[in-house]
C-alpha cells in the first residue's frame, strides 16, 4: 500500500493528539509531543488543523508534522517507522516539493527526532544542519523537591496573569488571554496543568504549561517563563520544579523540555532543577534557491 500524506481537519485533531501520546516513550527520542500540538492550539483549532499533516498506510498513521510557523516542520513518527525507507522517501518528496502544500519555496526548516532515517535523506538531498537545540529530562520515578514558593494551579479567571507573565518572559510574545482559553479548549489540555508562581507580596512571577501524554509517558514543559522584573530569584528552578511534581501526580514518567543550545540560561535553570541534558539535535534547512 502507498504511503498518503492527508489533513486530518479538526474532527480529525483528536486522534492526531492520541497518536502522538501513544509514540512517547523514555527509551525513545525527544518528538513532536501532544503538548506541541496544545500550545499551538492557542490560535484556535481550525488553525492547528491547517498546520497539522499526517502520513499513513491503509489508514495507519505513521508520522505527524505540525508546521509551527509557514516555514518549519516538526516531526513525529510511530516507532516501528522511525526507520522505514518508504516512509521516509515519500516525506522527502512531500516536503522538498511546494506544490505539495508542506513548505513554502525559500529558506525552510524540518525539525525531526535524532536517527530518523528521513534526516539523511533530506541531508543527501542537499538541506544542512541548523540551529543547535539542548533536550533535558528528569525522572520522575523518585520525589520532587518542594518548590519552596506558593505555586497556584490557574484557571479561566486567572487566565490573564499566566498571559502577562509570558508576555514579560519573551520578547516579541504576543500572548493573549483569548490565546489561553484558545489553548485550554483543546483536546491536549485535558491532560494539560498552567501553573503560576506567587512571591511573598503576592504577585505572578513565572508560569509554566505541563502537558502529560498519558500514564508513565514523558511529559512535557512548554512553555515556561520567568517575569523579567523577577529575574535571578531563584522562581525559574522554582517553577520547574513545580512543573515536574504536576507531571509526577498526572502519572508522568518523565519530564522533557527542549531549548535552543544558546540559550544558557535556560539550560542552566532546566540543570538547576533535576534535568539533564540529552545529546543535542539540529534542526535542518533548506536555503532558497
Amino acid at each position: 500500500m502507498a504511503i498518503m500524506m492527508g489533513r486530518p481537519g479538526v474532527d480529525g485533531l483528536g486522534d492526531v493528539v492520541r497518536v502522538l501520546a501513544e509514540w512517547q516513550y523514555d527509551a525513545g527520542p525527544l518528538q513532536l509531543h501532544p503538548g506541541d500540538m496544545g500550545w499551538f492550539w492557542r490560535f484556535g483549532a481550525e488553525r492547528t488543523a491547517e498546520a497539522t499533516r499526517t502520513w499513513s498506510r491503509a489508514g495507519e498513521v505513521l508520522a505527524v508534522g505540525l508546521l509551527d510557523g509557514p516555514e518549519l516542520l516538526r516531526l513525529a513518527f510511530a516507532p516501528q517507522a522511525f526507520r522505514e525507507e518508504e516512509l521516509a522517501q515519500q516525506m522527502v518528496k512531500d516536503v522538498t516539493a511546494p506544490e505539495r502544500g508542506v513548505l513554502p519555496e525559500g529558506k525552510v526548516y524540518v525539525e525531526a527526532p535524532v536517527g530518523a532515517l528521513v534526516q539523511g535523506l533530506l541531508f543527501k538531498d542537499g538541506w544542512e544542519s541548523g540551529e543547535s537545540w539542548t533536550p533535558l529530562r528528569r525522572d520522575l520515578g523518585a520525589p520532587v523537591p518542594d518548590p519552596g514558593v506558593h505555586v497556584e494551579v490557574i484557571g479561566p479567571e486567572q487566565a490573564h496573569e499566566c498571559a502577562a507573565i509570558l508576555r514579560a518572559s519573551f520578547d516579541g510574545s504576543t500572548f493573549t488571554d483569548e490565546h489561553w482559553h484558545a489553548m485550554a479548549a483543546g483536546a491536549p489540555y485535558v491532560d494539560a496543568r498552567c501553573l503560576v508562581a506567587r512571591n511573598e507580596q503576592g504577585e505572578a512571577v513565572a508560569a509554566v504549561t505541563v502537558w502529560s501524554a498519558g500514564e508513565g509517558k514523558p511529559g512535557l514543559i512548554e512553555p515556561m517563563g520567568v517575569h523579567r522584573a523577577h529575574r535571578r530569584r531563584g522562581y525559574g528552578k522554582a517553577i520547574t520544579f513545580a512543573a515536574a511534581r504536576a507531571l509526577q501526580e498526572l502519572g508522568s514518567s518523565s519530564v522533557d523540555v527542549c531549548t535552543p543550545s544558546s540559550n544558557v540560561g535556560a539550560v542552566a535553570t532546566y540543570r538547576s532543577a533535576g534535568l539533564e541534558p540529552l545529546p543535542e539535535r539540529r534542526d535542518l534547512y533548506r536555503n532558497a534557491s
